[in-house]
């Protein structure tokens, strides 16, 4: 069974190309609001740097007073491990939760900024891709059910099959006279209108 991913009637091939990149550019454009959204997000994270610079200045200057005390006779290494547990306690602890929220803000961004792309995406290929993929596999089909052996009989047959099982307004833009042509054993039109139905062309018609 040969797949084709659009008709041989130009019309309709046309109108699904058109169909098929307008669904592309929405997901280019979903994809795009994603990503501006995970940028909006993550500036927030200047807030959180801000905070991590701050209590890295405080654990550096309880470090640099530490440093300069250490040398004072006797009570000097006290003193610079005092200052120094003070730095850690006050300053690092301050820049500590500043990374964590930088950290967290990073995550969420990009959480945010995927839900952005992904949910929207799911819809939409929900929406179109098992009608794309319904309409690929009619078409196989129908190749393989109107395969053209070029007998009289089978082209009788298929044309009795576009006579009595197409659409009265499909068939009437193929043919005035439908039953007519079928009685008349002009066949053409009415073969044209099968094929036509399905989205091919009828075998030894000339290419669009």
């Amino acid at each position: 069974m040969a797949l084709k991913l659009y008709p041989d009637v130009p019309e309709r091939r046309n109108s699904r190309i058109v169909r098929d990149v307008t669904i592309v550019a929405m997901l280019v454009f979903l994809a795009w609001m994603g990503v501006w959204v995970y940028q909006r997000v993550d500036s927030i994270t200047v807030v959180a740097t801000g905070v991590t610079s701050a209590g890295e200045s405080v654990q550096g200057g309880f470090t640099s007073v530490a440093d300069a005390v250490g040398g004072i006779p006797v009570v000097g290494d006290r003193l610079s491990d005092a200052l120094t547990s003070s730095g850690d306690a006050t300053g690092g602890n301050v820049a500590a939760l500043g990374q964590e929220g930088e950290d967290a803000i990073h995550r969420t961004a990009l959480l945010v900024g995927f839900l952005t792309f992904l949910i929207p995406a799911m819809l939409l290929l929900g929406l179109t891709l098992p009608d794309r993929i319904r309409g690929i596999r009619q078409m196989a089909e129908a190749g393989q059910l109107f395969a053209w052996d070029g007998t009289p009989e089978r082209e009788r047959l298929l044309a009795m099959r576009a006579a009595f099982a197409l659409p009265v307004d499909h068939l009437l833009e193929y043919s005035e006279d439908p039953i007519g042509d079928l009685v008349a054993g002009r066949h053409d039109q009415l073969l044209e209108a099968l094929y036509a139905e399905s989205g091919l062309l009828r075998p030894g018609s000339p290419p669009p």
